[in-house]
């Protein structure tokens, strides 16, 4: 098969894709809009022809087809997860009067699920996207590297963006918490995550921990992952079969602030020694937490000021560097303790 071209500035067409597949443009048009009589064998060859150049056909029709619409395209992991609707709300404040106006798709932590958002997005030709995350399916990276938009991936630094880059490095933020809880005389560790292994920031976050704790001579004593969303509840179950299990454990190091939250209340209804005996830190700074009986130890993402500078990095305000990095903050709460 033909390969893609490597001018990324040309615009793909039918053409482009029909002596890829090695069939007429006509056929193309037929698969892609999935009408008319084509067989099995040759639907395949045009699909993975167009996947592999990264062609997205034009919802715009008529007159409007070579023009840009007022939209830029958000795709986020998670609706019900608390970061990002403060993410959505930086977006939001920056485009406002500008003319651009934020249309929100989610992947639930799916690549594939991803590429599809990615892909109707696209289609409809918008002026920008936004995508949290820097790991995609190769068909979702081309098909974004040959858009011929701005393109910021956000909350993360950690990687190679395709255009720009909004987020925080989860590897140091990840090093900074274990330094913080070996310095304060924890030596039996357990991890705590939700959404693995499809939570990528959180993985680096756990990479840099235990990169850290080795340095330290010491590794995790127990560990405990539920592929599900975040939830007290969850939260409390983890911590009770970790401490079930692993009961000599005297720190908890949670994914997130919910889960992170529900270990806390499970501790505090043990009558468990918090931060005495036990330790406890989560991750994001949810603001929403702050009325527990005693605060968590966690770290602010930078959130708002991540959906802040990706809007206007698609709003045309110009920029220096590929990567914009922001410095998130311990906050050592009630739930560390003091030596």
């Amino acid at each position: 098969m033909t390969k893609p071209a490597s001018d990324q500035n040309h615009t793909l067409t039918l053409r482009d894709v029909s002596e890829a597949s090695g069939v007429s443009e006509m056929t193309v048009s037929r698969v892609l809009r999935n009408r008319g009589d084509v067989s099995a064998a040759t639907r395949a060859k045009v699909l993975e022809a167009s996947r592999a150049l990264g062609y997205v056909p034009n919802k715009i029709a008529g007159a409007l087809a070579s023009q840009r619409v007022n939209l830029v395209g958000v795709v986020i992991p998670s609706l019900s997860n608390m970061v990002f609707p403060e993410v959505m709300t930086g977006i939001s404040e920056t485009l406002e009067g500008t003319g651009l106006q934020p249309v929100v798709g989610v992947s639930n932590y799916l690549p594939d699920k991803e590429e599809s958002v990615i892909y109707e997005m696209l289609s409809w030709r918008p002026s920008g996207m936004i995508i949290a995350g820097l790991e995609h399916t190769p068909a979702a990276h081309v098909m974004l590297a040959r858009a011929g938009i701005p393109i910021v991936e956000i909350m993360d630094i950690d990687g190679d963006p395709i255009d720009h880059a909004v987020g925080i490095s989860h590897r140091r933020a990840g090093r900074q918490m274990a330094e913080a809880i070996v310095a304060a005389g924890y030596r039996r560790i357990a991890f705590l995550g939700t959404q693995m292994p499809n939570d990528f920031r959180a993985k680096k976050r756990l990479e840099g921990f235990e990169e850290t704790l080795g340095r330290a001579g010491l590794t995790l004593v127990d560990r405990e992952f539920y592929s599900g969303g975040s939830a007290l509840l969850k939260g409390r179950e983890m911590t009770a079969a970790v401490l079930s299990r692993t009961p000599e454990t005297d720190f908890l190091y949670y994914s997130n602030d919910m889960i992170g939250a529900g270990g806390l209340l499970y501790c505090l209804d043990e009558s468990l020694d918090v931060p005495n005996k036990i330790g406890l830190a989560g991750f994001n700074g949810v603001e929403l937490l702050d009325g527990l009986p005693c605060k968590l130890a966690t770290m602010d993402a930078c959130r708002l000021e991540i959906g802040r500078r990706a809007a206007e990095i698609i709003s045309g305000t110009p920029v220096t560097t590929k990567v914009s990095e922001f410095t998130p903050k311990l906050q050592f709460g009630d739930t560390i303790r003091t030596r």
